[in-house]
C-alpha cells in the first residue's frame, strides 16, 4: 500500500510528537534537525560532566505524554522515569517565602499561616478553575482552522469560562486579597512570556494544572522527553538527521513538495510538518511571494513574548535548597512592564533558580550541582546591545540570588558557566527576535487567530510548536503535535495501521 512521505523540520517536542504518531501509523517519516542535538529549546546541554535542561525544567500533565505513547502501543514508563517534586517550588518575596504543594490540605494550611483569611479563596479557585479546565481542554485539544469552529458546541460551551475582558491578575483578584498571593498564582503567565496584567484570564488554568497534577522532573531532565519520543520514532522506522540545516521550503503552485538543505541537496515529500520557530520560518524558509498573511513586514507587527537571559553554572558544592525557586522583584509590576512593555533592562529583575541535584544526582559529579538561572528580559525588538550588557546583567542576577535566597556565596563556587542572551537565542537557535516563548497569547493571537495547524497559505504544509494553536508551554506544544498528526491523517484516506 502507498505510504506518504512526511518530512518534519525541527526535532523539538512538537515535531517529534507528530513524527511519533505518524510513524506509528505507518507513514514514512524523516525528521531534519539543524542542531547536533534533539529537542530544540527542550534539549540537553552538557558542560564538563554536568547536565542541564537548556529550556523547560519541569513537566506538568504527564497524562498527555502517556496518551501519545499509548496511541502507538508504547508505555511511557518504559522510556522515562518521572519524579514528582514537592513542595512544587519556593516563591520568595521581599518579606516572606511561600512553598505551595500539590497536596491541597498542605497548601491550604500554608496559605492560612502566611496569608490569613485566603484559604477559602484557594479552595474556591481550585473548584471553579477545575470547571474552566474541563470546558477549555476540548477547545485546546482540537484545531481551529475556521471561524465556523467558534460555532461548535465545545467552543460555545467554553466561552463563558474564558472570562473575556478580564486579565489573569483580575481573575486571581476574585479569589485572593493579598498581593503576594495573587502573584503566586499569576507568575505562570511567564511561561507564555506575558504580563499577568495583560495575559487573558483563561490562563488561570496554568496554575491550576500544577496544583491538580503536580509538577514532575523526568530523570535526566525534561530534555529526556524528546529523547524518548525520538527513540519510539526510530523503532517505527523513522529517520532522524541532526546537523541538517533546511535552507528553503520548496513549492510549486503554492503546494509544498520538499525542502532544500543548506548543502544544496533537495529532499522530496508528500506532506511537510514545520516545527521550526514560526516567524523564522515565514521570514527565512518560505519565498515571500508565497505568503500573504505572514509576509515579513507583517510579522513585525505581531505581538511576541519576552526573552530570557540564561546562566548555566557548574557549582562545586551542593545546596540543600528547593528544586525550584522563584525570586519576585520588589516591584513586580514595574519589572514585568519593563520586560514586556517598555522593553528596558530592569535594575531589580525577577529570577528563577533551578537546583535539581537533590532530586536527580545523575546530573553532576558527586558533591557538585548544575545550577540554572533564568531572568525574563526584553526580546530583541528592544535593541539592547547584549555584548555591552551581558556582564553587568550576569553580575546583577548573581547578586540578587545571593542576597535573597539561601544560595550564599554562589559565585565563589562556580567553576564553569555558559550564558545565553536574547541575541544568542536568535543567532544560534533561530528564535525570531529572541522571543523564547514565541508569539504572545493575547486574544487576537489565540485559537483561530493563531497560525493554524494546517498552514492555510501553502498546500501540504502543517505547523507544530509554540507558534501555532494551542500555543506555548510543553504540554500545549505536545497537543499541537497531536492535533497536527491527527488532522493530517484525517485528510489522508490511505492510512496503514501498524500492528
Amino acid at each position: 500500500m502507498f505510504l506518504k512521505k512526511i518530512i518534519v523540520i525541527g526535532a523539538g517536542p512538537g515535531g517529534l510528537a507528530s513524527a511519533m504518531l505518524l510513524a506509528g501509523r505507518g507513514y514514512e517519516v524523516t525528521v531534519l534537525e539543524k542542531q547536533p542535538f534533539l529537542g530544540g529549546r527542550t534539549s540537553l546541554f552538557e558542560q564538563d560532566g554536568f547536565s542541564f535542561d537548556r529550556g523547560p525544567t519541569f513537566f506538568s500533565m504527564p497524562h498527555i505524554l502517556e496518551e501519545l505513547f499509548e496511541a502507538v502501543g508504547r508505555k511511557l514508563s518504559d522510556y522515562l522515569t518521572m519524579h514528582k517534586v514537592d513542595p512544587m517550588y519556593e516563591l520568595r518575596f521581599e518579606d516572606i517565602a511561600f512553598s505551595p504543594s500539590y497536596d491541597t490540605s498542605a497548601t491550604y494550611e500554608r496559605i492560612e499561616e502566611s496569608f490569613p483569611g485566603n484559604g477559602r479563596g484557594f479552595l474556591r479557585f481550585l473548584e471553579e478553575t477545575e470547571q474552566k479546565m474541563a470546558a477549555l481542554m476540548p477547545v485546546l485539544q482540537n484545531r481551529h482552522g475556521s471561524l465556523f469552529d467558534y460555532g461548535r458546541w465545545r467552543t460555545l460551551k467554553a466561552l463563558p469560562k474564558l472570562s473575556l475582558g478580564r486579565s489573569l491578575y483580575d481573575e486571581l483578584s476574585r479569589y485572593f486579597t493579598d498581593e503576594r498571593l495573587k502573584l503566586s498564582f499569576t507568575f505562570q503567565s511567564k511561561y507564555l512570556g506575558m504580563s499577568p496584567w495583560e495575559c487573558p484570564a483563561a490562563f488561570s488554568i496554568l496554575s491550576y494544572m500544577e496544583y491538580a497534577y503536580g509538577i514532575f522532573h523526568p530523570e535526566g531532565g525534561v530534555n529526556q522527553i524528546p529523547q524518548a519520543m525520538a527513540k519510539v520514532c526510530q523503532e517505527f522506522g523513522a529517520k532522524i538527521h541532526t546537523h541538517t540545516d533546511v535552507k528553503k521550503i520548496l513549492t510549486k503552485n503554492k503546494d509544498v513538495y520538499g525542502v532544500e538543505l543548506a548543502n544544496g541537496e533537495e529532499l522530496y515529500c508528500d506532506e511537510l510538518i514545520v516545527n521550526a520557530d514560526f516567524a523564522y520560518t515565514m521570514s527565512e524558509l518560505i519565498d515571500e511571494a508565497n505568503l500573504k498573511k505572514y509576509k515579513p513586514h507583517k510579522l513585525k507587527k505581531k505581538k511576541y513574548s519576552c526573552s530570557t537571559f540564561m546562566i548555566y553554572a557548574n557549582v562545586d558544592k551542593e545546596y540543600e535548597l528547593p528544586h525550584h525557586t522563584v525570586i519576585f522583584s520588589k516591584d513586580y509590576k514595574k519589572n514585568v512592564e519593563e520586560v514586556t512593555g517598555s522593553k528596558l533592562l530592569s535594575a531589580d529583575p525577577s529570577i528563577y533558580v533551578h537546583n535539581p541535584i537533590g532530586t536527580d544526582r545523575s546530573l553532576a559529579p558527586p558533591g557538585k550541582s548544575p545550577i540554572y538561572l533564568l531572568a525574563p528580559v526584553p526580546n530583541n525588538f528592544s535593541g539592547i546591545d547584549w555584548r555591552k550588557e551581558q556582564s553587568s546583567t550576569r553580575d546583577l542576577i548573581y547578586q540578587q540570588v545571593e542576597e535573597r535566597t539561601g544560595f550564599k556565596g554562589l559565585r565563589d563556587h562556580v567553576t564553569t558557566e555558559t550564558i545565553l542572551t536574547p541575541a544568542d537565542w536568535e543567532a544560534s537557535f533561530n528564535v525570531y527576535k529572541g522571543a523564547t516563548f514565541n508569539l504572545a497569547h493575547n486574544l487576537g493571537q489565540m485559537m483561530y487567530f493563531r497560525p493554524h495547524n494546517r498552514f492555510e497559505e501553502l498546500g501540504s504544509c502543517w505547523l507544530v510548536g509554540g507558534g501555532t494553536h494551542p500555543g506555548s508551554g510543553l504540554p500545549t506544544i505536545l497537543e499541537s503535535g497531536r492535533i497536527t498528526a491527527q488532522s493530517l491523517m484525517e485528510s489522508d484516506k490511505e492510512i496503514t495501521i501498524v500492528r
